[in-house]
């Protein structure tokens, strides 16, 4: 790699349940990566189950970063994401290796990638509480209503439980006069890097079918116990690690009496929704490169369809490969 040349980024995206970690950990063997998870969730330590964080053994000795970073009550935002980014990806190359991020938060994704600038709208304190308040009341879903009305795309984005970020989407309007959504329309679409951009994706019913499955099978490893052990350490139901997917409704069934049958349909209606809107905001990026997995059976097929895509981005002649 030349002085004047852009540091390679390679990045790897899709909805939840698609089938991302696996061939993660395949393309970061064959191409001397190390991954860097893109994902606002799976930063929290004791938050596994729910938010299907890859286990040590799943890893293969390939080097992760930022997994296990923080506890759940400790401030996690794009901006932090961005912070990491940029001192881990030269890093890396410092050590002849690929930056490869791996994920499903297109936000946090996308602000790496072409570098975006958060400016500071400031803070009214007072409005927060008065939002807070909204949503003690009359429910979450009432609140996440109000910013449907002034900025329709963030709502789309947002889900009615993350209640903080509802919050600041409208304090940035009621501060500013102008919408997230149109702030981040704005931004800067050149990047900084050389970028390799995968997307995964598969018929929507087959997806579906996947998260339902997976959400099925997190409930038979143990997320009862986790989320009670979570609980129980202290870790109040308000923190924004606690609004997650998972976490939100297993507590709602511990705390609240929920039956449990109906807090598992509750998630996975959440997750359904979740991922349709992890696919509109994707749909909104470029550069991106989509391979259809299909069912996610083929994993030959779609490994070497990604393999072939990284290949004609980051010929195969470069440093990455030097140690194959």
């Amino acid at each position: 790699m030349t002085n004047n040349a852009k540091p390679k980024l390679l990045v790897l995206l899709g909805p939840t349940a698609v089938g991302k970690t696996n061939l993660s950990i395949e393309i970061a063997k064959k191409f001397s990566c190390e991954i860097i998870s893109g994902d606002s969730m799976q930063v929290y330590r004791g938050m596994d189950i729910g938010t299907a964080k890859i286990t040590p053994e799943e890893m293969q000795g390939v080097r992760h970063h930022l997994i296990d970073v923080l506890e759940p009550d400790e401030p996690f935002s794009v901006a932090r994401f961005q912070d990491w980014c940029k001192e881990l990806i030269p890093e890396i190359h410092g050590r002849g290796n690929l930056p490869f991020i791996v994920g499903g938060t297109g936000l946090y994704i996308e602000s790496v990638c072409y570098e975006f600038q958060f400016t500071e709208a400031g803070a009214d304190e007072a409005f927060r509480a008065e939002q807070q308040s909204i949503a003690d009341s009359l429910g979450s879903e009432a609140l996440h209503a109000k910013l449907a009305e002034i900025d329709p795309k963030s709502a789309d984005r947002l889900h009615p439980n993350d209640v903080r970020r509802v919050i600041r989407a409208l304090e940035i309007f009621h501060l500013t006069g102008d919408t997230l959504s149109s702030s981040l329309e704005r931004q800067n679409r050149q990047s900084p890097y050389e970028l390799c951009f995968i997307g995964l994706t598969m018929d929507r019913q087959m997806l579906y079918n996947r998260i339902e499955q997976r959400i099925d099978g997190m409930i038979a490893a143990g997320l009862i116990g986790e989320v009670r052990e979570l609980l129980d350490d202290g870790f109040s139901r308000d923190l924004v690690s606690m609004q997650g997917l998972g976490y939100k409704e297993i507590a709602e069934h511990l705390e609240d009496g929920l039956p449990l049958d109906l807090a598992v349909e509750k998630l996975k209606r959440d997750t359904r929704r979740f991922a349709k809107r992890q696919l509109s905001w994707f749909r909104h990026m470029k550069d991106i490169s989509w391979v259809d997995v299909g069912d996610g059976k083929n994993f030959s097929a779609n490994f070497e369809a990604v393999r072939a895509i990284i290949a004609g981005k980051f010929p195969t002649d470069l440093e990455y490969n030097s140690k194959h």
